[in-house]
């Protein structure tokens, strides 16, 4: 088959060479092929005849009127569904190997007769004048801390001029999530924009649980830093489509990043937390120029950021625990009767009585679920200790699997007082340091001792002593060396002069 580029070539041999032959021979064609195109002027690909018939008879030319029909009707129906429908209205009609063949039809049906798809229409962005961001599941990239599955989201947020973009790890599409990733995105950036831009945030007042308050409390927080909220209208993520492609992109970057860091698993949350600001600044670092640019015309920040918390006023109840955001949490048995304040943030939960901080626990992920800490309530389940047997929250009170393990000894050894024996146990623990029962614990496993609350006070009352730590031995120096030195210096002396 000759080619375009031959007959140009062909072309241009014929007013160099001697004869037309040498010029075909040259351009790799025959001396007719060579004439021919020399005579009509022509390319190849002009003379090519475009193909529009049929080499094969349509199986679907029978039925199409009704397929046609079909597609009207539901215009979301796949192909496949169609053929599937009609091969069991005409059974041994059209064989598998068919599908294609409709699947072709129906796809120039669509874009010829089918109806109208939805424009795009690309905006043109000015620096400093809109930020968007958007909450993004990150499950899919199988992050584990310390071989333990990490649930979690990304609040992902981008300035559209730049591109600059930055993230906060967090667990639900909260509010408190929602104003901890914005305005450490504001912070980061140096700046804020005029607007901001969001979905229509339904997933965040699910959590609020009140529409009006949540409302009230974004726009506060917008106020705060002088910015213009706006949002999408439902089901319309396009609408947002900034942030929507660097979801995609983000999360691309991260996964070819761990790949290369040879392993999903990291040893604490922090860690995780490091790499990500890693990729981020690495992606960051390609769009300085218009970060730059787009950084001299955000307005300022306000003196100081908004607490991104949610407070419950809550009373303590006669078990020493409160209930805050559908989770139970203990706090010391002092408190009972009390009203305090709880303030929830991300990730952790502040307990305030009488305009002080008194205590902090981490936050609890999901609903329905508690947090005992047994120091809070050890003094008075010691002198109860029949109520222990059946403590709703009796599972929180093993602080690591030692004190399982030292529980379930007790049940074999000591049925009649176990109980009792470990909470005394508990006790030790709460008073003196959990690091160290739980090290005298493991102690008496391995000696195969008998483990009781007076044996355990006994190891960790007894100087241990650390065979790693080298005895260093100082000999007594001799000063004659010195002193005859000094005598062999005068001599020298004396003899100069």
């Amino acid at each position: 088959m000759v080619t375009d580029q031959q007959v140009k070539r062909l072309r241009m041999l014929v007013s160099t060479e001697e004869t037309k032959a040498i010029a075909a021979a040259k351009a790799g064609m025959d001396r007719k092929t060579a004439r021919k195109y020399v005579k009509n002027g022509k390319l190849p690909s002009e003379l090519k005849k475009e193909h529009n018939w049929r080499t094969r008879q349509d199986p679907f030319k029978d039925t199409w009127p009704k397929i046609a029909q079909m597609m009207k009707i539901n215009p979301g129906l796949e192909a496949k569904t169609v053929f599937q429908a009609l091969q069991r209205k005409y059974p041994g009609k059209w064989p598998d190997g068919q599908l294609r063949t409709l699947q072709r039809r129906i796809k120039i049906w669509r874009a010829t007769k089918g109806s109208a798809k939805e424009v795009y229409f690309p905006q043109k962005h000015y620096p400093g004048q809109l930020s968007s961001s958007d909450f993004t599941g990150m499950n899919k990239l199988n992050i584990t801390i310390q071989r333990q599955r990490f649930e979690h989201i990304l609040y992902h947020f981008t300035l559209t001029y730049s591109n600059w973009e930055a993230g906060t790890v967090c667990f639900s599409e909260s509010y408190e999530s929602l104003s901890e990733g914005i305005q450490r995105a504001f912070w980061k950036s140096g700046g804020v924009t005029s607007k901001h831009r969001t979905d229509c945030l339904s997933a965040a007042i699910h959590k609020d649980c009140n529409r009006e308050k949540f409302t009230e409390r974004y726009k506060g927080l917008l106020a705060h830093y002088g910015v213009k909220g706006e949002s999408t209208q439902p089901a319309s993520p396009h609408e947002n489509g900034d942030i929507e492609q660097r979801h995609n992109r983000l999360k691309k970057a991260i996964g070819q990043a761990l790949m290369l860091r040879g392993s999903r698993d990291f040893n604490s949350k922090g860690e995780y937390e490091a790499f990500l600001a890693k990729v981020l600044d690495q992606l960051n670092a390609g769009r300085k120029g218009k970060f730059i640019e787009e950084c001299k015309t955000l307005r300022p920040l306000p003196a100081s950021k908004l607490d991104a918390c949610k407070s419950f006023l809550v009373k303590v109840g006669p078990s020493s625990t409160i209930r805050v955001l559908h989770n139970v949490y203990s706090v010391h048995s002092r408190l009972i009767g009390e009203w305090i304040k709880a303030r929830a943030y991300v990730d952790h939960i502040e307990i305030w009585y009488a305009q002080r901080k008194i205590d902090g626990f981490p936050r609890i992920r999901g609903a329905s679920k508690h947090r005992i800490n047994y120091r809070h309530i050890i003094n008075w389940l010691i002198r109860k200790p029949g109520a222990f047997k059946n403590y709703r929250y009796r599972d929180d009170l093993f602080p690591s699997s030692h004190f399982r393990m030292a529980y379930d000894y007790l049940k074999e050894h000591i049925p009649y007082r176990a109980d009792k024996e470990y909470l005394k146990i508990l006790h030790l623990a709460a008073a003196e340091t959990e690091a160290g029962v739980e090290s005298a614990i493991r102690e008496l496993f391995a000696q195969e001792g008998i483990i009781t609350a007076a044996a355990i006070l006994e190891i960790i009352e007894t100087p241990q002593k650390d065979s790693s730590t080298p005895k260093v031995i100082v000999e007594d120096v001799s000063l004659k060396d010195y002193d005859g030195l000094l005598n062999v210096l005068s001599r020298a002396e004396a003899i100069n002069e």
